[in-house]
């Protein structure tokens, strides 16, 4: 005879012999007292299918998930005023920027895509209006904050295109908002 092996639980379900000896209410029992036996029926099968559930996903493994990398929406729209401009200009370049990813759109590969987006460097080139010295500011302060978080990152672009969408450039951009607005720059 051959040796077999256990099978997951999932195919040997264990019977509840209190469910099972009262598949039914009672007749004699009030429509009250009936859906409230009911009720409780129903909450102990859906706490033995809960253990169950466990016990039959025990051994998938999962990676953990970063919360700060998931997107969240609000469940009804908020109109949120417009932001308060930093006071500071360096600070006040790189909020803009941050802003006009949101609202324009992130891309990589270029300063600007055909559709109008724009990479990190890019939306601080537009943001600074054309002061170079402001532009390389905000840029020395984006790659410092960068480095502080990613290690030893080459560039700003580099950083940029190094990613397959535009969630962690746009919080790289709004760390380094605070950055500079804290070092008065």
């Amino acid at each position: 005879m051959p040796h077999t092996t256990p099978t997951p639980a999932i195919d040997h379900p264990t019977p509840n012999t209190q469910t099972a000896a009262c598949p039914t209410p009672p007749a004699e029992l009030t429509l009250e007292e009936r859906l409230t036996l009911v009720n409780t029926l129903m909450t102990v099968r859906l706490d033995e299918a809960a253990v169950a559930y466990e016990v039959n996903t025990a051994h998938i493994e999962t990676e953990p998930v970063d919360l700060a990398d998931v997107p969240t929406v609000p469940l009804t729209p908020i109109l949120q005023p417009p932001p308060q401009w930093s006071p500071t200009p360096v600070a006040a370049v790189l909020q803009r920027a941050h802003q006009r990813l949101l609202t324009g759109g992130w891309c990589s590969g270029a300063l600007v895509d055909e559709d109008g987006a724009h990479c990190m460097l890019g939306a601080i080139r537009i943001e600074a209006h054309g002061n170079k010295g402001l532009e390389a500011d905000a840029a020395a302060v984006l790659l410092d904050t960068i480095r502080r978080r990613f290690g030893d990152v080459e560039s700003v672009p580099a950083f940029n295109d190094s990613h397959g969408g535009g969630r962690i450039p746009m919080r790289m951009l709004d760390h380094a908002t605070g950055v500079a607005a804290n070092r008065g720059l």
